[in-house]
């Protein structure tokens, strides 16, 4: 096929995918690694790697903890130590990610904002930027290291530290909404928002404070369903997959 003619090809050249635990995680909301699930993710992920994107991918670990809720309601587990415990279940997400990736042939380093050098890097900023410039596919865990921040932080923080040229964010909705769809059935999609749009209408796409961060570089947003077959290409080609924030 003429490249000039092929319609997913890529449209950024480095980008950084945040992947919510639950992408990990058995169909119907159970808690868990579901080993399909991260071999599908990992198919898609070796297609788009396959075109010569970088691409480095930021882990969630809602499947398995968040560590919000485990401190919630009197529990005795601090909530330092809960965010915590929820950082190295982003781990286990990103060590299974890692071995699926590798078993069908691609090139992946797992770096861990927690040094536990026995299983991952410590995540060095141009160690992370050389890794991707030899075609490695970089898996980001941990979060930022941090309690009390978010994955979503952590992806929009490491866009920008590994100068990304656009953040994907993947979900199980095909964009941002004016309300909760599943709520209000009459909720309305939007295609396109600035950054001010969504910090002003308090949307539920990111917190407030990636926004931000992505707001102060025009960093662009893509919210989009990568449960739908094909759609983490389609939005690194930049199709209209979801809803664009920028």
């Amino acid at each position: 096929m003429d490249e000039s003619s092929d319609p997913l090809k890529p449209k950024y050249r480095r980008v950084v995918l945040k992947l919510s635990g639950e992408g990990f995680g058995p169909s119907g909301g159970r808690n868990g690694i579901s080993i399909d699930e991260t071999l599908n993710i990992a198919q898609q992920i070796k297609r788009v790697h396959g075109r010569g994107v970088q691409l480095a991918v930021v882990i969630g670990g809602g499947n398995l903890l968040r560590g919000a809720q485990f401190s919630a309601g009197g529990s005795i587990i601090k909530e330092a130590t809960a965010h915590y415990m929820g950082m190295l279940a982003t781990v286990m997400n990103g060590l299974a990610l890692q071995d699926a990736l590798e078993s069908i042939d691609c090139p992946t380093r797992l770096l861990t904002a927690n040094r536990m050098e026995s299983v991952a890097e410590p995540f060095i900023r141009r160690r992370a930027i050389r890794h991707l410039e030899k075609g490695r596919i970089v898996i980001l865990a941990g979060g930022t290291g941090n309690p009390f921040v978010t994955t979503d932080s952590a992806a929009a923080l490491r866009a920008r530290e590994l100068e990304a040229d656009i953040l994907l964010k993947a979900t199980k909705v095909d964009g941002v909404y004016s309300e909760d769809p599943e709520i209000n059935p009459h909720a309305v999609r939007y295609e396109r928002l600035t950054h001010a749009q969504v910090i002003r209408d308090t949307l539920k796409v990111m917190d407030a404070s990636a926004i931000d961060l992505c707001k102060q570089t025009k960093l662009p947003i893509l919210v989009f369903n990568f449960k739908k077959e094909g759609n983490i290409e389609r939005a690194v080609a930049g199709h209209p997959v979801g809803t664009i924030i920028e």
